[in-house]
């Protein structure tokens, strides 16, 4: 992300900062409904306006994400200091991948039962076992 200040010594509008970004200003005001991101003012004409601090906040929130973080989790992030404890983020950090480590285990099942479902259809003769599993609410069966 360009540095605003870089752009400019006054502050920028959402549009400007949203361009050099690459977030889309959509984006932009949904942080701010969240609590995540503040502009510092707004314009005469009732733009809002963003500081160099506001685009090290939104890096900041984007490269959370990048990593998993959810908005909730930013959240905590953003309330912490460079000087907290490591210790409160390894507990987000272990929540957030016990939670990927469980998506993971269910599109595992996902994937297994696809798998069975397009063998099954590739087995067929006649008439889909597959549909015929769902229209009567089963659950298609797996390979053995």
């Amino acid at each position: 992300m360009t540095s605003v200040t870089q752009l400019d010594s006054q502050p920028v509008t959402i549009g400007r900062l949203a361009s050099t970004s690459g977030v889309p200003a959509t984006t932009l005001r949904y942080y701010e409904r969240e609590g995540l991101l503040a502009p510092i003012d707004r314009s005469r004409s009732g733009y809002r306006l963003y500081d160099e601090a506001a685009a090290q906040r939104l890096s900041f929130i984007r490269s959370a994400q990048a990593v998993g973080f959810t908005l909730n989790d930013i959240r905590e992030l953003l309330k912490l200091d460079k000087d907290s404890s490591c210790s409160e983020v390894q507990v987000l950090l272990e929540r957030r991948l016990a939670e990927v480590k469980a998506k993971l285990a269910d599109l595992a099942c996902v994937r297994d039962a696809l798998t069975s479902a397009l063998a099954e259809c590739r087995r067929s003769r006649r008439g889909c076992r597959v549909l015929a599993d769902l229209r009567h609410g089963r659950r298609v069966r797996r390979a053995k």
